[in-house]
């Protein structure tokens, strides 16, 4: 692919309008049958985004990426997220998910042996966190992964593993010694097709219906110690990385509160009701200014926080923080109040607001609620932690 190392303004404008194009063209059109009948973004549409280059834009170039900063790969995401969730998520995955914890922390056999894959869309890699005792409350985790000489033993189960049962690789957290909370807990690749993988039925979600969620079972599953990223006590780092993946998330509620935007601006312009348009009525025009305002403010905060992060930097948390509660809430109302605006029209499938608006709560519960982040915000704020057991 053609790196994208030291992009300009002009080029990631050229770069956003290539994947606006194809968002439009190409997958809105199978948006709402695939949501219809929950189907699994095509393997085939994974490798057409990676010959365009989308999967690999803020990986490193010695591993087949773009070697672009983040900043790119969320614009691309947000093209890409307002039309079809199931295709931005592809991209999402790799430059903003687990790829770049093996990109940041992994070996260099790791970094060789999976990031081109990767970039390619030949395969791709889910992290596996969550577990059905162990949510919010992440360093409960009762899934272990037991070092014995040239060999990682795992067992346990994980639960909410987005593309879950489709990928190829998961990045497994996981207890790594008997020592209390986070200090236990490090990280592992699983790959798919070893001995004793097994997954659970697909989970018949509100939303997020062509991005695949499953539970992920690890019974007795041997993999070479090559496959270690990080051993027990780096749980601080493993998710100092996360953050990104949070921004990413973030992108996505942007992208969703922004398409809801766009199609309400357009809809209340064209539609008339007592003799005029929707938008000579005081009432609507208070609406539509909030749902502006809100957008922009968490475009505002999602571009702060991103700005500067680059191969060897990570996120302020606090301001990840303040970007994805924000995000995330923006999308559930702005969703919401186009769906008035829409009046009957917003009720039907036909218009897309209530797959937007069911789309919008996935992406606030995933990768830790509003509720979390905003005890994440305090902490940061007064440079604290809190006990929330007792």
């Amino acid at each position: 692919m053609t790196t994208t190392a030291g992009i300009g303004s002009e080029e990631q404008q050229a770069l956003e309008a290539v994947a606006a194009d194809v968002a439009a063209k190409r997958y809105a059109p199978l948006a709402e049958q695939w949501d219809r009948d929950r189907t699994a973004f095509p393997h085939e549409e994974r490798r057409y985004l990676g010959e365009l280059g989308f999967l690999g834009l803020a990986l490193p170039e010695e591993h087949g990426g773009g070697g672009a900063p983040l900043t790119v790969a969320l614009a691309v995401i947000e093209q890409l997220a307002k039309e079809c969730r199931p295709a931005a998520f592809q991209v999402f995955e790799s430059n903003t998910g687990p790829a770049q914890v093996i990109a940041r922390l992994g070996t260099e056999e790791q970094k060789s042996r999976i990031l081109p894959r990767i970039c390619t869309g030949e395969a791709t890699m889910a992290v596996a966190i969550s577990e059905p005792d162990a949510g919010s409350a992440a360093t409960d985790m009762r899934t272990t992964a037991r070092v014995e000489g040239d060999t990682v033993i795992v067992n346990g189960s994980k639960r909410w593993i987005s593309n879950g049962s489709e990928a190829d690789y998961y990045l497994v957290y996981a207890r790594m010694s008997d020592a209390p909370g986070s200090k236990a807990i490090g990280a592992v690749v699983v790959e798919a097709d070893r001995k004793g993988v097994s997954f659970g039925e697909r989970e018949k979600l509100m939303g997020f219906r062509g991005i695949p969620s499953a539970d992920v079972i690890f019974d007795d599953v041997e993999v070479p110690a090559e496959n270690l990223v990080l051993g027990a006590g780096r749980f601080r780092e493993l998710f100092g990385t996360f953050a990104i993946e949070r921004l990413g998330n973030s992108t996505m509620s942007l992208a969703i509160g922004q398409a809801a935007l766009d199609r309400t601006v357009r809809y209340v312009q064209e539609r008339e009701q007592f003799g005029k348009p929707l938008v000579e009525f005081q009432s609507v025009q208070m609406s539509l200014a909030d749902m502006l305002l809100q957008v922009e403010a968490a475009r505002l905060l999602i571009r702060r926080a991103a700005e500067g992060v680059g191969p060897g930097t990570l996120p302020d948390s606090l301001q990840v923080s303040l970007a994805k509660c924000t995000a995330n809430e923006t999308a559930k109302r702005v969703t919401d109040l186009a769906m008035q605006l829409h009046g009957g029209n917003g009720y039907t499938e036909e218009f897309g607001l209530e797959r937007l608006h069911r789309d919008s709560h996935g992406w606030a519960l995933a990768g830790g609620t509003p509720s979390m982040q905003r005890i994440r915000i305090v902490s940061e704020l007064l440079g604290r932690s809190f006990d929330q057991r007792r």
